[in-house]
């Protein structure tokens, strides 16, 4: 497969697979309400409510990967997709690998500050 697209530690997805981190996003986002919900119908207890951080985790990583167009889970195993779904290519450069691997990492630590900043956001109401 040709690397049309591929830019290392900055892109590797191309639009087939941002869909489809844009849909794991709207799956945490649905997974994140519907657990919010249950906490406020159930007047869920304070320790209780850190439980929402995973749905959150899923959501933000989903959108941070759709919004950098860069997948967490290739940047780490040194791969790259840019023609149908599950035809996954190989970044031959090690230079390119750990930019992947950086980028991946500063990506993971994105997601979970933004999904532990929104947990916080949830212990803290009063409920």
């Amino acid at each position: 497969m040709s690397q049309d697209g591929y830019i290392a530690g900055t892109c590797n997805l191309g639009e087939g697979e941002i869909s489809r981190r844009r849909m794991v996003a709207a799956i945490g986002f649905v997974l994140s309400l519907s657990a919010f919900t249950a906490f406020v119908t159930t007047s869920a207890a304070r320790e209780t409510r850190f439980a929402i951080f995973i749905p959150l985790l899923v959501m933000t990583i989903g959108w941070v990967q759709s919004r950098k167009k860069f997948c967490l889970a290739y940047g780490l195993t040194g791969t790259f997709n840019f023609g149908k779904m599950g035809q996954i290519s190989r970044v031959a450069n090690p230079a390119d690998r750990a930019a992947d691997r950086r980028t991946a990492l500063v990506i993971f630590g994105q997601s979970a500050l933004y999904a532990a900043a929104l947990t916080m956001l949830v212990v803290a109401l009063p409920l």
